[in-house]
This record gives structure tokens, sequence and C-alpha cells, in this order.
């Protein structure tokens, strides 16, 4: 189970914590800074196509045989669980800021309609050579404001099981003053 500090949500729909998104009790709807043509090789990507190697299939098909645009949204659902790939970059190239802002709006309206209340996202668009941490968390404050539909922005990955550890570790230690 993660922890869940907002850091900054006033009169706005998007919280800022830190902790492991993909542990995070209710969460199960994710977002993540899609390539546009299909890969899912590095970041946040390759841990939602490792944990749903169907949606990874399903998305890779879905740029192969339709195509994927910047600002588009691919949506894929199963088990109770639902991801978002957000269209934003082209292989080798750095994100952009307006296809967030295009995708993100798209995601909030598509989540609405399937009466999903939050979705979860890391630092979206701003690994390596990607995008302003300061200029995308500003935009995610924007473009979630008033929604309802909660954008969960985890800002800084905790492990969820380190902590479990530490507690059972600490409960199985004997006491030293006894």
């Amino acid at each position: 189970m993660s922890l869940v500090v907002v850091l900054r949500c006033a009169n706005m729909s998007t919280s800022f914590t830190e902790g492991d998104l993909l542990e995070t009790e209710g969460l199960r709807a994710y977002a993540f800074a899609a390539q546009l043509d299909g890969t899912m090789d590095v970041g946040f990507a390759s841990a939602l196509k490792k944990r749903w190697p169907a949606f990874a299939d399903a998305y890779a098909t879905h740029c192969q045989d339709v195509g994927f645009a910047y600002g588009d949204v691919f949506a894929w659902t199963a088990d109770g669980v639902t991801i978002y790939a957000l269209g934003i970059q082209q292989a080798g190239q750095k994100p952009r800021l307006l296809a967030l802002n295009e995708a993100l709006t798209k995601l909030l309206t598509l989540a609405r309609e399937a009466k999903i209340n939050r979705v979860g996202m890391v630092r979206i668009g701003t690994g390596p050579g990607g995008l302003d941490w300061t200029r995308v968390r500003k935009m995610l404050g924007e473009v979630g404001a008033k929604q309802p539909v909660k954008l969960v922005v985890f800002e800084k990955f905790v492990r969820a099981r380190q902590a479990d550890a530490a507690d059972t570790e600490a409960e199985s230690s004997p006491n030293e003053s006894e």
C-alpha cells in the first residue's frame, strides 16, 4: 500500500504524491506517455508492458493497423483495470507539450464516460530528454481543474514493499530495552 500525500490540490482535481503507483490501493486506471509507433521499452511503459502484456500487444497492433497520432489516446480495459496510452512522442524525438495537453483532455473525457474517478500516472513525458517537469506539472493542474476525474500524479517512486518489509522486520526484532 502506498502513502498518498497531497502536495497541491486547491480547487483542482489533480493531486501530486509519492509512492508506488501500481501498488496503490483502489487505483485501477493508469495513463502513460506513449510513443506513436507502439513500442513500450522504457520507463513506466515498460512496467505496464511487463504487468499487462495483453495491453502491450493490443496497443502495438492498434498503432500498426490503425495508426496513432500526436494527441491520440488509446484506452484498454480488462479485469477491472484501464490503461490509457497518451500519444505524445515519436521514437527518438522529444515529447510534445501541446500533444500532452490534447491527450489529457481526451483522457479526462474518456475516463468520465467510463465512470472512472481517478487515473494515476508518473511524471508524464519527463523522462530523459523529455519535457520540463515544472511546465508539465502546471499543465496537469490546469487541465485537471474542476474535473470530475482526479489525476493522481506520482512525483516520486517509493516502493510499497520496502515499507511493508521494514514494518515486518521491526515487529519481529527483539526489543533491546527488555
